[in-house]
């Protein structure tokens, strides 16, 4: 069995499931409408997959009304993506500015701007 993170990031691996998130993002959407855009490159079939590995990691929920079949994107899915993704943003943030304290102490300061330096003879 996958952890829910592994899963999240499989299913944000691909472009088509990632535009899918982006159109729920604008609100709720039922799959013929999530599929619109990708009917002339892949099958209804395939897209329907594509749902079912969103759902799967979590980050869609579809519900029934009738004949309809409205998915929802699920933003505690992501807050746990953003949880686990702080502490690298942390390390980085850490690490860029001990490397701007150090670029600061080798490199050169720049002669200041119209001074003349005298010659000695």
């Amino acid at each position: 069995m996958q952890d829910s993170l592994s899963l999240t990031f499989a299913a944000l691996a691909d472009p088509t499931r990632r535009a899918m998130l982006a159109r729920l993002s604008k609100g709720e959407a039922n799959v013929s409408q999530l599929a619109e855009p990708f009917l002339k490159d892949m099958s209804l079939p395939a897209i329907t997959k594509h749902i079912k590995v969103l759902e799967k990691a979590g980050l869609v929920t579809k519900s029934v009304e009738a004949q309809y079949r409205p998915c929802k994107i699920n933003q505690e899915a992501f807050k746990d993506v953003a949880d686990w993704m702080e502490q690298y943003r942390i390390f980085w943030e850490e690490s860029f500015d001990r490397l701007d304290a150090y670029l600061k102490t080798v490199v050169p300061k720049k002669k200041a701007k119209g001074k003349k330096h005298a010659v000695k003879k």
